[in-house]
């Protein structure tokens, strides 16, 4: 009995509705279309609203002249200064007090960290306690208890406590020298950066020859003597030579010097304490991700203790160490704007703060302020991401 070839059996077919892909782009236009319409609807609002009130936009107001004090600056300020100048100090300020305050936190962080898992049970338990008992008070309140409680708390200006270096502290912060170079002390800088290119350039070539021959060079000491001698070399040839002004105490202040306020101190040491107990949580675990098969391979080898963390653990800790550790960067340079709380002149101060009230531009000074937030936290996500590249494991 013989049965009929009727071909290839059609493919079933599908309802247009039932397709995953045309109800995707149906699902993506609706989404886009609702977001667009949504946009309109804040922007015609909004302008409709400001007409009400015969209010103006645009930002001409930065060229206009601000006429407020700024208690501390990097640059000249005065009250016949504008207001895109007071946007730049505000800039200057988070940025001085983000940058030292991610050093700093992650140098002290990273000591706790290590010290959390020290075989010694007091640096244990001492590095326990502080990171239990700082990650879990609310960073305001230690603001307040650094500004209030510790530094407000000090001494009179005519009773200031003596620091090293002729250094001073009292109510209105901590003064220091005022270092102040000559013309040739050009020269020197320029031999601190061929100083750190030649350091580049030495661990390029390290890692080379220990891939070559298996032999280590000393990376640390040459990079310290070079950071050393070739500036002292070009500072002696050039004769370069730099004077420190110190601080004089006058009938009512301190006359010279630098002056660091005690708003710029209290945000200094909050952030950095209270950012370095969760780097510290970090290294904790970034360490103990790393297998105990590694630390017991670096023993069978002879390498003592600190080479074992820092040429084997180390290392391998730092691709579980780098993902949180950027998450810690960030939240420390937004939360320097907690620095509004006690009077440190930074960003959301000055400019979403003071400019914003006396101009009444409320959208550009707030779209701006998170403009600049947005743009610091993409920089340091670039930056970390590529080191994480660089630090991460390559499949063969």
């Amino acid at each position: 009995m013989t049965t009929l070839d009727t071909g290839p059996a059609a493919a079933p077919r599908v309802s247009f509705f039932n397709d995953p892909v045309i109800r995707g782009i149906i699902y993506q236009v609706v989404v886009a279309g609702l977001l667009i319409a949504f946009i309109v609807w804040i922007v015609g609002n909004t302008a409709a609203n400001l007409a009400a009130q015969n209010k103006t936009t645009g930002f001409d107001f930065l060229w206009k002249t601000a006429g407020f004090d700024i208690s501390f600056s990097l640059f000249p300020w005065s009250r016949a200064s504008f207001y895109w100048e007071a946007f730049l100090v505000g800039i200057t300020n988070t940025l001085l007090v983000a940058f030292i305050g991610i050093v700093l936190a992650t140098m002290l962080g990273f000591t706790i960290g290590i010290a959390r898992l020290s075989s010694n049970f007091i640096v244990s338990r001492l590095a326990t306690v502080y990171v239990e008992t700082i990650r879990n008070i609310p960073l305001l309140l230690q603001l307040f208890f650094w500004y209030f409680a510790v530094l407000k708390a000090m001494p009179s200006v005519r009773e200031s406590i003596l620091l090293p270096f002729d250094s001073f502290i009292n109510q209105r912060g901590i003064f220091v020298p005022r270092p102040m170079p000559d013309e040739q002390f050009g020269f020197v800088w320029i031999g601190v950066a061929l100083a750190i290119l030649a350091i580049i350039a030495l661990r390029f070539w390290a890692k080379k020859r220990l891939e070559a021959t298996g032999r280590r060079f000393p990376v640390f000491l040459s990079s310290v003597a070079l950071l050393i001698v070739l500036p002292g070399l070009v500072w002696f040839a050039s004769g370069a030579s730099v004077a420190f002004e110190p601080p004089v105490l006058e009938r009512f202040n301190f006359k010279g010097g630098i002056q660091l306020p005690p708003e710029f101190v209290a945000l200094l040491f909050g952030l950095s304490i209270y950012t370095a107990s969760f780097i510290a949580e970090t290294v904790r675990a970034g360490i103990q991700a790393v297998n105990k098969g590694q630390t017991e391979a670096a023993q069978s080898l002879g390498l003592k203790e600190g080479d074992r963390l820092r040429l084997v653990i180390v290392p391998q800790a730092m691709r579980v160490i780098i993902p949180p550790l950027t998450s810690q960067y960030l939240n420390l340079t937004k939360n320097s704007s907690l620095g509004a709380a006690i009077g440190y002149p930074e960003l959301v101060n000055v400019f979403a703060g003071t400019a914003l009230n006396q101009t009444g531009r409320a959208i550009e000074c707030i779209a701006l302020t998170m403009l600049v937030y947005l743009i610091f936290s993409l920089l340091t996500s670039v930056i970390m991401n590529w080191y994480n590249a660089r630090v991460s494991l390559v499949e063969r």
